[in-house]
């Protein structure tokens, strides 16, 4: 007899679709798929199956397409199918079959369900594919989320059949006298999750043969688990990760504090896409390297004197700008600098983003670019030249921003202001200024 106040149960417990939802159930036509199929028509559901033909095994993959298709008619449901050149498609993208075929099925599934309406796909997962998850996860290396295996719920995929071992979905289908295929590649040992399948799961089934009630046990083990740790992290978040304009700053201090320190800094990071190792290499540096530099594809971490400070990383280097005396402005990066000749002797005061010049004392074409190693300058009030690098130091400029900050050059090399610190001390205004060119940058 078929399970089907188990199957509704589950699925209500999980909230994977409600009674009145139109599903689209995916069937290969393999033993668990047409299990699926057939408890979701005795159920009473509103579904659809969808067959995808990957073109892989010739005469037998059109056979199982055929199969389906009987099987829809069968049940008086909607078909769907589509052939795939999965070959071709592992050439272009340079992936593996396995990875072809559900890159292909789970794109193809999201657009019937877009234009079908349809409210959830209903995929043939049970408790056996949860093991045999997880013990691919762990060989591989995973973290928390790991280990909780197949979830029953994920977006609009839903799986309801993860009561059901595999020895259990054989028997009902046996005593049913149900029809179905059988993919021969499921038997081979050449892929990675059959070897776990064939040969690592019976010999773990000969120490615990109620292996599949204790993975399930440690399953809803893990999932609190990891359901406690995002608590744990989204607390975190609020009290440490502090936004500074477009930064976030996080205290070492607080860092340090952390327990477990590595496991909850990676959390915090993992956002921003920081990998495990960059974390241990982070908490090394803690305290003993300012002005190290880590960096995700996204993202650039700065261990400063007392912070982590986390920014975007920007789309390239600045490129020179060149700058005529007729410009009105010009863009740098994230600023815009513009320009203003004045008949009079003005100097701007209390607006580091704003200097006049002596407009006499100004070669043109100027130059607005990044620092460079090498470059000094005589900064205002000063009659020693000082380097640059030096100079971002003593202004305590976190390393990450030097590369944004503004440099404006002279025809002649000289160095005329550092936008938004100091300008040089031989282009001020002075008493026998007659004309100033005053430059202001506004941050876009």
């Amino acid at each position: 007899m078929l399970p089907v106040k188990r199957f509704v149960d589950f699925i209500e417990q999980n909230s994977l679709f409600k009674p009145s939802d139109t599903i689209l159930a995916a069937v290969s036509g393999g033993m668990d798929s047409v299990l699926m199929a057939h408890l979701l028509k005795a159920a009473g559901y509103n579904f659809s199956i969808a067959h995808c033909n990957f073109m892989l095994r010739g005469a037998d993959a059109d056979a199982d397409q055929e199969f389906t298709s009987r099987l829809a008619q069968q049940l008086d449901v909607p078909f769907h199918t589509i052939n795939f050149n999965t070959q071709q498609y592992v050439n272009t993208n340079k992936v593996s079959i396995q990875m072809a075929a559900r890159e292909l099925r789970y794109n193809w599934f999201a657009q019937i369900s877009k234009s079908g309406g349809y409210n959830a796909v209903a995929l043939a997962h049970h408790q056996n594919d949860t093991i045999e998850t997880i013990l691919l996860n762990l060989t591989r290396g995973t973290g928390i989320a790991g280990l909780h295996g197949i979830l029953p719920k994920n977006g609009q995929l839903a799986r309801p059949l993860l009561f059901l071992t595999r020895h259990e979905i054989k028997t009902i289908i046996t005593a049913e006298g149900l029809k179905y295929v059988e993919d021969a590649s499921n038997a081979s040992t050449k892929y990675a999750r059959n070897k776990i399948r064939h040969l690592v799961v019976p010999l773990l089934k000969e120490l615990n043969p109620n292996l599949e009630a204790t993975f399930g046990n440690n399953l809803r083990n893990f999932k609190d688990l990891e359901i406690l740790l995002n608590n744990k992290v989204t607390e975190l978040k609020g009290d440490l990760l502090v936004q500074h304009g477009e930064e976030v700053h996080i205290a070492i201090d607080k860092v340090k504090q952390l327990s477990p320190q590595r496991l909850l800094l990676f959390k915090l990071l993992q956002p921003f896409g920081f990998i495990e190792t960059v974390v241990d290499d982070l908490i090394t540096a803690l305290g003993k390297h300012a002005g190290r530099v880590f960096e995700s594809p996204g993202f650039v971490l700065v261990v400063d004197r007392e912070q982590l400070i986390i920014s975007a990383k920007n789309d390239g280097t600045n490129a020179e700008v060149s700058i005529d005396q007729n410009d009105a402005h010009v863009l740098f990066g994230n600023y815009k600098l513009t320009l203003l000749h004045d008949d009079s002797a003005l100097i701007v005061k209390n607006n580091s983003l704003a200097v006049s010049v002596d407009a006499e004392l100004l070669k043109f074409p100027l130059t607005i670019r990044a620092w460079q190693q090498g470059d000094a300058f005589y900064p205002l009030g000063m009659k020693t030249r000082q380097k640059l690098s030096d100079f971002f130091i003593h202004q305590k400029v976190p390393l990450h921003q030097k590369a944004g900050v503004p440099v404006l050059i002279n025809g002649n090399g000289d160095i005329i202001w550092i936008g938004g610190y100091r300008p040089d001390e031989r282009y001020k205004v002075n008493d026998n200024t007659k004309k100033v060119t005053i430059f202001e940058l506004f941050k876009l």
